[in-house]
């Protein structure tokens, strides 16, 4: 085939930050196969309005990012009229000409939806379709074919519980392209390298950046929160190492927590260490500026976690149950599930070693 200039990447089923950064490892794949290449994605949302696209608009990777609604209403609003499929269909099909897709690429594996709008965008610009055929007759939707998860699976060796990241490529398998290692990426944004410059003077000279991201603020997802006594102790057993300051980041929701995770350390370990709760100052894209300048990153299993890593920002995740297909096989990331404060402390000045001098990147 000739090689495209302008690819569409189609995908649904979740908008969580660490969802979408980790088909960034495919992009770059498909980067390094197609130099020069423009590639757009186009997410089938269920809602408009989540925090996600801004970061994705964003992406370095990305030439543009759309995203299109299939419900009515908001993420609030679980139960929201379906949208009619043919106003899907046209907006997509929209989306397919705007960009002038040579090549659309269907990255999920499961149902009908997005193969049947594969094949309408590629036949609106006259593209080439490429999806998985995860299912007897699925294959017949495009031009070329993948084969099924399992069988990709089985043909790298791959345990059924698959890493996230390898998710994108067994699409991209069909055009020879292999991940080979490749690590998820994300730069610090234009809201990012703003919002640094106004955290910067915040920070007191000559002290590690530590940021921590308690995190987990929702209902779904506070049973993957670290205990906050254990943290607290494994924080101060950081601070014995080295002068630090720590800054606790998370959503405006999540400002409480770590209000009480401040109190918690003081009342326990006294006020040697400064802390900043800056939890629902900055948006997503925002947060790239505060990890820009930590030296390490302290995260529950959420959002920053994997943009951290994505940042290549020597991280340390506290994990409270096993999550294989989670975790981040890269060097400057390290994962532990219910660890001793102690073991996580050590773990932590471990990876301050691969930090830069200084970790401010503004």
């Amino acid at each position: 085939m000739l090689e495209p200039k302008n690819i569409l990447m189609i995908k649904s089923h979740s908008l969580g930050v660490g969802d979408l950064l980790r088909s960034s490892a495919a992009w770059r794949a498909l980067h390094n196969r197609f130099p020069g290449v423009r590639l757009h994605l186009l997410f089938l949302s269920k809602h408009a309005g989540y925090p996600t696209e801004a970061l994705m608009h964003d992406h370095h990777l990305l030439a543009s990012a759309h995203f299109v609604t299939i419900r009515e209403g908001d993420p609030g609003q679980a139960k929201a009229r379906r949208l009619p499929m043919s106003q899907i269909s046209l907006e997509v099909e929209r989306v397919a000409l705007a960009v002038n897709a040579d090549l659309v690429i269907d990255f999920e594996s499961n149902g009908t939806r997005t193969s049947w709008l594969a094949r309408k965008a590629a036949k609106a610009c006259k593209a080439r379709s490429l999806g998985i055929a995860q299912f007897p007759g699925r294959s017949l939707f495009y031009d070329m074919a993948s084969p099924s998860v399992p069988a990709y699976k089985k043909r790298l060796g791959l345990p059924n519980a698959m890493d996230y990241t390898e998710r994108d490529f067994v699409a991209l398998s069909a055009l020879g392209i292999e991940r080979q290692g490749l690590p998820i990426e994300l730069h610090i944004t234009p809201d990012g390298r703003e919002y640094a410059q106004r955290l910067l003077p915040r920070l007191p000279v000559g002290r590690k950046v530590i940021g921590l991201n308690i995190g987990c603020g929702t209902a779904d997802a506070l049973p993957r929160r670290p205990p906050l006594a254990p943290l607290a102790e494994a924080v101060h057993a950081i601070s014995l190492q080295q002068p630090c300051v720590l800054v606790l980041s998370g959503a405006p929701f999540e400002h409480g927590v770590n209000t009480e995770f401040m109190a918690l350390y003081r009342s326990r370990f006294g006020d040697d260490l400064p802390m900043l709760n800056v939890a629902g100052e900055a948006s997503l894209a925002g947060l790239t500026g505060l990890i820009s300048l930590c030296d390490a990153f302290i995260s529950s299993d959420s959002g920053p976690y994997h943009m951290a890593v994505a940042m290549h920002k020597p991280t340390a995740v506290w994990f409270v149950r096993v999550e294989p297909p989670a975790v981040h096989q890269v060097p400057w990331c390290d994962c532990l599930v219910n660890p001793e404060p102690g073991a996580f402390a050590q773990s932590v000045q471990g990876l301050l070693d691969l930090a830069s001098p200084t970790g401010a990147q503004v």
